[in-house]
Formats: structure tokens, C-alpha cells, sequence
């Protein structure tokens, strides 16, 4: 009897909502949940922690950091080290975050606070210390019990969702820890996050669908299904998990990789435009695939595993190969779709250290024995991958919670 997610077919357009099956045991993982109408099953096990970490998860790197194992030890060293993961961190919570220009900008008071709530939450989950613990709900319930509002300039379509997928995967490590207000935490996510997340992907700030580069769907996707398992709410999951399939901006599973090349790569929507945004979007991405495998959905082998041979053909050039094949890449942009175009790849950001890739690489290596030989090289020349902290004080040195050495490598 296994519970490893299936692949599954592309569903159909016009989703209907399916049931949650919570705590069902299944052959092959799924229920045949023939009252979603759908013409493939999906189910959700409702386990928790059920996010980018498992409780498996957490038994397999306890036994390696106390075995004192590398590379997960060199990746527990590189958490250890981080201030953000330290038990006396003091939290600075708002009234409101502000990202944007013309904007009193605040919001990095909140990602640093996210990142540390997370770091002491895996500290704890992985040694039981509980003052580690106690740190990480200090700051959730702080800042559930004082934020009222999310705002600035467009930015704060991408603060809505880079920190709201961060705050529900923090708190979803706390969620049964004595003292943490998780109705509270769940209504500020459900209640400030959620509704900017869900009116962007319907609305786009106004603009034209293809104004926006892939990250900004792919945020506001990932703090939907985030908020959707921490909430139990299994409407928000599905609706990621819908727009992942059939979403009209450049998030879905077809705009965000527009070419399929031939052989082993796959074109990256943003590759045309910067590798730091590139690798961003692999990193993002991978934060949806993960948590939705995590509840028993796999959209890692969507299209053929399109994402793989993205990542493959990302981590290729990000390792200086010039040897890659470029489409010509067209979008309309602003409130009349202006036309715009790519035809080459771009350059800036090149060889940027971002902590994406053992999750990566794992997925597709050690769960499917699939060849990974440039996300490899990338994860290895990379290794022990830090978090938040390690990369800079600015927002893209937080735009991905990391630690992949220690929390994903199998």
C-alpha cells in the first residue's frame, strides 16, 4: 500500500471542486473521488505538517544531523549559523506591510520576522528544543494580532504572495505548538492575504493578462494552496491547483514554459528577460509543486515533466553554456497589450546564487531516477544551501524560505 502521489493527466477546463479526503489510505495514494467530476481523481490527505515539509521529512533529517551525516549537517551548520534562526529574535509586527514605490516601505520587517519564525520552527521540529518553538509562535501571533492590511504600489501583489506562502508554511510548522493562536493566523491569512492573492489572479491589477512575468502568478498561487492546506480549506487548494492547469496568465503550467525544445530543455518564460527572475520562477514553482505533492497531487510530471526540462535548461546557462536554443518569445504588456518580444536569452543575473535547486533535484532524482545533470551541478556548486539572511539584506535574498541541503536532499 503506497501513498506516493500519482501522475495525472491534464484535467479538464471548468474545475469542479472535489472532496477532501482527509486521512483516507488509498491504493496508489488517490481516491477515485468521482463527485469532483472529474475525469481524473484528486485528493488531498489532510495530513499535517503538509507543506514544503512532512513529518517524514523531519524524522529523515533528525536521524541524519544526529548521525552527524553529510550533506545534511553541513546544511544543519548553515541554519544553526543564521541569526534569524536564534531563539532570542524579537518580532517588530505592523499594522500594515508596504511594498511599492511612493510608499512608506516596511515590508522588510515582515519577511525578516517570517524567516526567522520559520527557522526556529524547523529547529525546533528537528531537535525539540522548545525555545526555538516558542520563538516561532512569539512572532506568528504578534503579527496575526496587529497587521490589518496589505498595500503600496503593484509590488504589493508580489509581498501578498511571496509572504504569504512563507507565513502559512512557518505557521503550518507550529500549528498544534502550545500558546500559538492559529484561529487568528488563519484568519489574517484568510482574511488580508487571500483576498489580494485570489484578485490578482482574477484581475491582474488591470492589466493586460500577459503584463505580469510569471513570478507574480506563481506567488499568489503558492500562498493560495499554502492558505488553502493550513486552513484546511480544500477550496483555496483547489483553485491553485486549477489555475496551475488552466490559468490565462503567465503562471500556468503553458505560459509559464512557453517552448518545449527538443531533447532534454524547456524554455523558461523569463529567461529572455534576466536569470535572477529566472531563477526565481524555478524556485517558485518548485514551492507549488512541492506542497501539492505533499497533499498527494503531482504536478511535477505535468506536461511530459515540462518543469524538469525547464530547470535543466535554466541551471544550464546559469552554469555558462551558450549552447542553448532560444524561441523567440512575444507578450503583450500594460492595459492595451503593447507588444514586446524576446529574442535572446538574457544575461543579467547570470550564475546568481539562489537556493532552488535541491529541491529540485531531488524530486526528480532521488523520487523518479530522472537524469538531472546541469540542476546537479547547480545544487552541488551551491551546497549547503543557506535561507533567509544568507543572501542579502534585500528582498531577493528572501524570496525562497531555502535550507533545501538539509530539509530536501534524500
Amino acid at each position: 500500500m503506497s501513498n506516493e502521489p500519482q501522475h495525472e493527466p491534464r484535467p479538464r477546463a471548468n474545475l469542479n471542486r472535489r472532496h477532501v479526503l482527509k486521512g483516507a489510505i488509498v491504493a496508489g495514494g488517490l481516491a477515485a473521488a468521482g463527485a469532483a467530476g472529474l475525469g481524473t481523481a484528486y485528493a488531498q490527505n489532510g495530513t499535517h505538517p503538509g507543506l514544503l515539509h512532512t513529518q517524514a521529512d523531519f524524522d529523515r533529517m533528525r536521524q541524519r544531523v544526529y548521525a552527524a551525516q553529510d550533506p545534511w549537517n553541513s546544511g544543519w551548520k548553515k541554519l544553526i549559523e543564521n541569526r534569524h534562526s536564534w531563539p532570542d529574535w524579537q518580532p517588530n509586527p505592523q499594522t500594515g506591510i508596504y511594498r511599492g514605490s511612493g510608499w512608506p516601505e516596511n515590508y522588510h520587517l515582515f519577511y525578516n520576522d517570517i524567516h526567522a519564525a520559520y527557522q526556529n520552527a524547523v529547529r525546533w521540529r528537528i531537535t525539540g528544543t522548545t525555545t526555538h518553538r516558542d520563538c516561532a509562535v512569539r512572532i506568528l501571533n504578534a503579527w496575526s494580532g496587529t497587521l490589518r492590511e496589505i498595500n503600496g504600489s503593484a509590488d504589493r501583489w508580489l509581498a501578498s504572495g511571496i509572504y504569504g506562502y512563507q507565513a502559512a508554511n512557518a505557521a503550518e510548522l507550529v500549528r498544534d505548538a502550545p500558546g500559538f493562536d492559529r484561529p487568528r493566523f488563519q484568519a489574517m491569512l484568510a482574511n488580508i492575504f487571500y483576498p489580494m492573492c485570489d484578485h490578482f489572479l482574477r484581475v491582474h491589477n488591470g492589466a493586460c493578462i500577459t503584463n505580469y512575468w510569471a513570478n507574480w502568478d506563481l506567488c499568489n498561487m503558492a500562498a493560495i494552496m499554502a492558505i488553502g492546506v493550513f486552513n484546511d480549506d480544500s477550496a483555496k487548494f483547489d483553485q491553485a491547483v486549477d489555475y496551475f492547469w488552466n490559468g490565462g496568465g503567465n503562471g500556468s503550467i503553458t505560459n509559464a514554459i512557453p517552448f518545449i525544445h527538443s531533447g532534454q530543455y524547456a524554455q523558461w518564460q523569463e529567461s529572455g528577460r534576466d536569470q535572477a527572475h529566472a531563477m526565481m520562477g524555478i524556485g517558485l514553482m518548485g514551492t507549488v509543486m512541492e506542497m501539492a505533492w505533499n497533499q498527494g497531487v503531482d504536478l511535477y510530471s505535468a506536461r511530459d515533466s515540462a518543469f524538469a526540462k525547464a530547470a535543466e535548461y535554466v541551471a544550464r546557462y546559469n552554469l555558462g553554456h551558450d549552447d542553448l536554443p532560444f524561441t523567440k518569445y512575444t507578450w503583450g504588456s500594460g492595459v492595451n497589450c503593447s507588444y514586446n518580444e524576446h529574442t535572446v536569452m538574457g544575461a543579467g543575473g547570470r550564475g546568481q546564487t539562489r537556493p532552488v535547486w535541491e529541491r529540485v533535484y531531488h524530486h526528480y532524482s532521488s523520487r523518479r531516477g530522472r537524469s538531472m545533470p546541469n540542476v546537479l551541478a547547480m545544487a552541488q556548486r551551491q551546497s549547503p544551501e543557506g535561507g533567509g539572511g544568507d543572501y542579502g539584506t534585500t528582498s531577493g535574498g528572501f524570496d525562497e524560505l531555502g535550507f533545501g541541503t538539509l530539509t530536501y536532499v534524500r
